[in-house]
C-alpha cells in the first residue's frame, strides 16, 4: 500500500523562511495551547454533571444534553465556519475562532438555566472543528512536507495533555469551588492562546485563489468521503469502548470509582505518546500506517473485554487504547489534506465533525448491546467490528484510487 494512489496536483504551502523556523516550536506550542483548552472544555462537563445539573436546576440525565449541545456545535461549526472564512488570512481566522471560544466558555460559567447553558455550550462548540482544521493547515505550512504529520500531531497533542492534566484538575476544581470555575479557567486559557497566536505564529496571508467554491470542491472528491467514512466507522469502535470505560473498570477489573480518574489519566498519557509517535511512523507512508494502526486497534479492542478482568491488564490496555487511536488521528488529518487539494481547510475541519459523529455512533451501539443484556465485555467487541469495517473502507478507497490511476 503506497501513498501515491491519489495524485495531488496542488503543492502544500511553502515552509517559512529559515529565519522564521526558529519560531516554529513556539507557533506549534501556541496551537497546542488552544487544543488543550478545547480538550479540557469538551470533557470536563462529563465529570461535573451532578454539579452542573444542580446549578442549572435539572436532573443528571437532562444535564447530559449539555455534552450533546457542544458536540452538535462542533459538527455544525466545522464546515460552516471554515467555508465562511475561506478567503480570510488564516492567522486572523485563528485569532477570531479562539477569541469566540474564550468568550462563550466564560459566558457558560454565568448561565443559570438549562436553556441558557444549552445555547452557550452549542456556541462554544462552533469554533472547535474549524480551529483544528485551519490550525492543521497552518501547522503543516510551517515545516517541510515530510514533517507535516509531526507538525499536525504537535498541535493535536494539546488534546492528550488535556486528558492527563486539564480535565482531572478542572473537574476537581469544579467539585471543590463551583462548576462555573472550570469554564472561566478555560476561557482564560483561550485568551492566552489568542495572545500566543498573535505573538508566535507568522503572518498567514489569505490563500491564493481561496474561495467558498474552492473549499467546497473537497466535497466533490471521492477520496475525501472515503476518508471521512473511515474516520466515522473506525473511530466509532474506540468511542464504543471509551464511553463505558468507568463501569467497565469498576465491574470487570474491580477498581473503585476513586481509581477511575487514574485510569483515565493513563489513557491520556497513551494519547500523548501516540501523538508523539505519529510523526515518526508517517515516514513509512500515511496510508500504510493508517492500515497498520487500524488493524492494531481492532486487535486491542477484541482482546479488551477479556483483559479487563485482570486489573493489571486493564490498566495496560487503557494506555494502549489511548495510544493507538492517537497515532491514527494525525495520519487521517494528513490524508484528508492530501486528497482535498484546494479544500484542505474544510476537509481537515470535517475530520473533527467526523470524530464527534463517531463518538455518538460508538456510544449508541455500545448502549444497544448493554441494553440487550450483554456485559461490559461487549462494547469493545462491537468496537473491534467497527474497526474492521473501517479497515474495509480504507481498502476500498485504495482499490478505487488504483483503478482511477490506471485510467489516466
Amino acid at each position: 500500500m503506497t501513498d501515491t494512489l491519489t495524485p495531488v496536483t496542488t503543492s502544500p504551502p511553502s515552509p517559512p523562511a529559515r529565519a522564521d523556523r526558529t519560531r516554529v516550536p513556539l507557533a506549534l506550542a501556541a496551537l497546542a495551547t488552544g487544543g488543550f483548552a478545547i480538550g479540557t472544555t469538551e470533557f470536563v462537563t462529563m465529570g461535573l454533571l451532578p454539579q452542573v445539573a444542580a446549578g442549572t436546576g435539572v436532573d443528571i440525565p437532562t444535564a447530559g444534553h449539555y455534552v450533546s449541545a457542544y458536540a452538535l456545535g462542533v459538527v455544525v461549526g466545522a464546515p460552516l465556519l471554515t467555508v465562511l472564512v475561506a478567503r480570510r488570512p488564516r492567522k486572523g481566522v485563528l485569532l477570531g475562532l479562539m477569541g469566540v471560544f474564550a468568550v462563550f466558555n466564560v459566558a457558560s460559567g454565568f448561565a443559570t438555566s438549562y436553556g441558557a447553558l444549552m445555547g452557550l455550550r452549542f456556541l462554544a462548540g462552533l469554533p472547535h472543528g474549524a480551529y483544528f482544521g485551519i490550525g492543521s493547515v497552518v501547522a503543516a505550512s510551517l515545516v517541510p512536507k515530510e514533517k507535516r504529520t509531526a507538525a499536525v500531531a504537535s498541535m493535536l497533542i494539546g488534546l492528550g495533555v488535556a486528558n492527563v492534566v486539564g480535565v482531572p484538575l478542572t473537574t476537581r476544581l469544579g467539585q471543590d469551588v463551583g462548576w462555573a470555575v472550570p469554564y472561566w479557567l478555560v476561557g482564560i486559557i483561550g485568551a492566552l492562546t489568542v495572545l500566543a497566536i498573535a505573538l508566535w505564529i507568522p503572518r498567514q496571508p489569505a490563500p491564493s485563489g481561496a474561495s467558498v467554491g474552492s473549499e467546497l470542491s473537497a466535497l466533490r472528491r471521492g477520496q475525501v468521503w472515503f476518508a471521512l467514512v473511515f474516520g466515522t466507522v473506525g473511530f466509532g469502535g474506540m468511542f464504543a469502548t471509551y464511553s463505558y470505560i468507568t463501569p467497565t473498570m469498576t465491574h470487570l477489573a474491580g477498581f473503585s470509582e476513586g481509581f477511575v480518574p487514574v485510569v483515565l489519566g493513563l489513557y491520556g498519557v497513551g494519547q500523548v505518546l501516540g501523538m508523539v509517535v505519529a510523526g515518526r511512523v508517517a515516514r513509512y507512508g500515511v496510508l500504510r500506517m493508517m492500515a497498520v494502526s487500524t488493524l492494531a486497534i481492532a486487535v486491542a479492542l477484541a482482546l479488551f473485554g477479556w483483559a479487563a478482568h485482570v486489573p493489571a491488564l486493564a490498566v495496560v490496555f487503557s494506555v494502549l487504547l489511548g495510544f493507538l487511536p492517537s497515532i491514527l488521528v494525525p495520519l487521517l488529518q494528513t490524508r484528508l489534506m492530501d486528497v482535498a487539494r484546494d479544500g484542505q481547510s474544510l476537509a481537515a475541519a470535517l475530520n473533527h465533525s467526523t470524530l464527534n459523529i463517531a463518538n455518538a455512533l460508538g456510544a449508541w451501539l455500545g448502549s444497544l448491546v448493554l441494553a440487550a443484556g450483554y456485559g461490559y465485555e461487549w462494547p469493545s467487541r462491537i468496537g473491534a467490528v467497527l474497526a474492521v469495517l473501517g479497515l474495509g473502507v480504507l481498502g476500498l478507497s485504495v482499490l478505487v484510487a488504483r483503478r482511477q490511476a490506471a485510467r489516466v
